[in-house]
């Protein structure tokens, strides 16, 4: 491998290692896609501070983990091609979009994951093949017998429950019921070119592409699936689009997804950490939604809100989103 490259340590079955793998292309940063497997193990947990995908190993030695903190470096080491639309409140949103990405669309994306008997067979097989992929077709099936044991009781981690189930299933059809619509007119979220919003999303959705009962849901939806196949490989194909264009279709997915869903759900979480509470209720348009609390989403929402208030002149910006239900979490001094 060339000193100049970075390697990506990821997994086709990671969403968030998918993203950064997405952005590297998208910004044609020299790198090296090295699956995580049995076989360099070792080698990965060498450079983990964290034993988390993806992990970037840097041409210095250095060692980035966490997909928003990773592309935002790069960011910042290579100006050119900027994946943050020019206008105020586009480049908000798409960072929002990004959170909710992250945050919430994961939730779906692991509950179908390993709710049913299929999504389980489909993807413990698909996992075991590629982390051990020298290994026999009987050492292969035993290991993806493990991980379904071992990942079935972690559901829990995202919210999946029997009383959950509805709410995040929902979420995800209404997800992409408006983003069918939003991308008939345009290849990305945003216009012509790749956003943050594009890359935090595109990575969950791909993920949903893996397993049965998700993926029939995206084959529904052609501009999705296109969108999704697009984004693995990402070009410019135009310029960004002004929000006067983008959102009669934009602000239904900004306010129901992320004003009426994933903020309310973030803000008790973040409410339920202060109060060092090990789980919250959350009523999420009309009916209550139970978990353990999450640091992450904790420390990325307080994160999220000291983006917008460095802001300077942002009064556009929060009339929109007034308008979407998303300007009280982030200018309330005290959840």
């Amino acid at each position: 491998m060339s000193k100049s490259k970075h390697v990506i340590y990821g997994s086709e079955y990671s969403p968030f290692s998918i993203k950064v793998r997405s952005y590297f292309r998208y910004r044609k940063i020299d790198h090296e896609w090295r699956p995580r497997t049995l076989d360099n193990l070792a080698d990965f947990k060498a450079h983990a501070k964290l034993p988390l995908i993806p992990l970037i190993l840097c041409p210095d030695g250095s060692v980035l983990q966490d997909s928003t903190p990773i592309i935002e470096k790069m960011e910042q080491q290579y100006p050119e091609m900027c994946i943050s639309p020019d206008d105020m409140i586009c480049n908000f949103m798409s960072v929002m979009l990004e959170e909710y990405g992250d945050e919430w669309v994961n939730k779906p994306m692991f509950h179908y994951r390993w709710w049913a008997d299929a999504d389980q067979i489909a993807v413990s097989t698909g996992l075991a093949q590629s982390i051990m992929p020298n290994a026999t077709d009987q050492e292969q099936k035993a290991f993806a017998s493990q991980l379904v044991e071992r990942m079935v009781p972690r559901l829990s981690f995202v919210g999946s429950s029997a009383q959950n189930k509805q709410t995040i299933e929902a979420s995800l059809e209404d997800l992409l019921a408006l983003l069918e619509v939003h991308l008939d007119a345009r290849p990305y979220v945003f216009g012509g070119k790749p956003s943050f919003g594009d890359f935090g999303l595109a990575g969950q959705l791909f993920g949903c592409t893996q397993q049965p009962t998700t993926a029939v849901m995206i084959e529904s939806n052609p501009n999705v699936a296109n969108w999704i196949e697009r984004m693995l490989n990402p070009e410019d194909l135009g310029e960004w689009e002004e929000w006067s264009e983008l959102s009669p279709t934009l602000l239904p997915i900004i306010k129901g997804q992320i004003g009426d869903l994933y903020f309310p759900w973030a803000i008790e979480n973040l409410i339920a950490l202060e109060a060092e509470h090990g789980t919250f209720t959350v009523t999420l348009k009309g009916s209550d939604f139970t978990q353990d609390t999450m640091k992450y989403t904790g420390r990325s929402l307080t994160a999220l809100r000291g983006k917008f208030q460095k802001l300077e002149n942002r009064g556009e910006l929060e009339d929109v989103l007034l308008a979407a239900n998303c300007l009280k979490p982030l200018v309330t001094e005290s959840w």
